[in-house]
């Protein structure tokens, strides 16, 4: 086959994350189209891809991916390809020399003051310190807000620093937003109803769907420039990063990077850990422990074997570190600031004008999502795709 010959497929799909795969998967069995999945990564399953490595632990290859969805039509669809081990996500907050339960709720007032406590007590002290902001600007205000200066300079202000390199005075109130602040016993990381892991993991999850898919061709390690001189297609679903479709023409759009430090445990390694994991087969003693002082350079240690279960005398962290978007050229977060979603909504007026393209995922529409969002995403635009006169069956 020569290097200039051209195939044709109904549809291209660039991306083999849960976005693609799922599209794939639905212009396949329901209406009949064939599709070309390419990805320039040699593995299946986009961020969310998990892999057995060295100690036999099975890990999250680009951080964890803690599954949780409020959707009963993503969790029904999903389903068809994984059994779930249910999970309740726990994660402490370690500083000033002690592990605190995170996030914030009642049993960190207690440790805080050193004494029992009850929930009025809590919410009373926390209407004392909290400032008056009743419309939050940012992701300071919206803590402080909340439960005020201490506790946001305790967990909140140099984990953000760190992880988005700016203060959190600039970046929109949803970055910190996002986690809970309770005055009940509530320690759940999450609030969704549903929250599970597959029962063998993600990339059994993404083969199985792909099993489930014959009109579907995967191509990896494969440059989507050269992916569209080779096909010709119909339609193309686009789940890479907005700005490089349109290579740069108004500039590059701002991403943080992560970094991530492997280290594995078994044996007397973890034996010496016990009493501080409680556990001979664990190295901490929740799944993720966040580290908030600047004193060191990593947000956070995961241990994912908390969350999946697995039974093995081995046990592995992951460090994680920030990273700048330059030095890794792995986009994992959209910086939410008003510049950036400024320069996004040019992007998305260019896309709004090209024909047969669908930009879809976190990259694509340049928002941070979770996965139930994404697979939700790509089930909601399936369903307008259906009504493309030029992808009629």
């Amino acid at each position: 086959m020569s290097a200039c010959e051209t195939h044709t497929t109904d549809v291209l799909i660039v991306g083999a994350g849960f976005a693609g795969l799922v599209m794939a998967e639905r212009l396949s069995n329901e209406l009949g189209l064939s599709c070309v999945v390419v990805d320039k990564r040699d593995h299946i399953g986009g961020n969310a891809y998990d892999y057995y490595d060295h100690a036999g632990v099975l890990v999250h290859k680009y951080g964890p991916h803690y599954f949780r969805s409020n959707s009963k039509k993503v969790i029904d669809y999903l389903s068809q390809y994984t059994e779930w081990r249910p999970v309740e996500y726990r994660v402490s907050s370690y500083t000033e020399g002690q592990y605190w339960s995170f996030p914030i709720n009642l049993t960190t007032y207690e440790q805080l003051i050193g004494k029992p406590a009850t929930s009025a007590e809590f919410e009373a002290w926390l209407e004392s310190v909290r400032e008056d902001i009743p419309t939050p600007q940012n992701s300071e205000e919206v803590i402080t807000s909340q439960v005020g200066r201490e506790l946001y300079e305790k967990f909140f202000k140099g984990y953000t620093q760190k992880q988005w390199k700016r203060d959190p005075s600039e970046l929109d109130s949803s970055v910190c937003g996002r986690v809970p602040i309770r005055t009940n016993r509530d320690e759940r990381y999450l609030r969704e109803e549903f929250q599970a892991m597959p029962k063998e993991g993600y990339t059994v999850l993404f083969e199985k769907l792909i099993k489930a898919t014959p009109n579907v061709e995967i191509e990896l390690e494969q440059d989507w420039e050269a992916a569209r001189e080779k096909w010709t297609y119909k339609h193309l679903i686009f789940t890479g990063p907005i700005d490089a479709y349109f290579n740069y023409s108004l500039g590059k759009l701002p991403y943080r990077s992560l970094k991530f430090e492997h280290e594995s445990f078994q044996g007397n390694e973890l034996e010496e850990r016990e009493s501080v994991s409680g556990s001979p087969t664990h190295w901490q003693p929740e799944m993720q422990v966040n580290y908030p002082s600047l004193d060191v350079d990593f947000t956070r240690i995961v241990e994912i074997k908390h969350a999946t279960g697995q039974k093995i005398e081995a046990t592995t962290i992951v460090r994680e570190y920030p990273a700048d978007y330059e030095d890794t050229a792995e986009p994992y977060y959209p910086v939410p600031m008003a510049s950036s979603k400024a320069l996004y909504k040019q992007y998305e007026a260019l896309a709004q004008k090209e024909e047969n393209v669908t930009f879809l995922g976190r990259l694509g529409t340049y928002r941070y999502y979770n996965m139930d969002q994404v697979v939700a995403m790509a089930l909601k635009q399936f369903e307008n795709l259906k009504k493309e006169a030029h992808l009629a069956p």
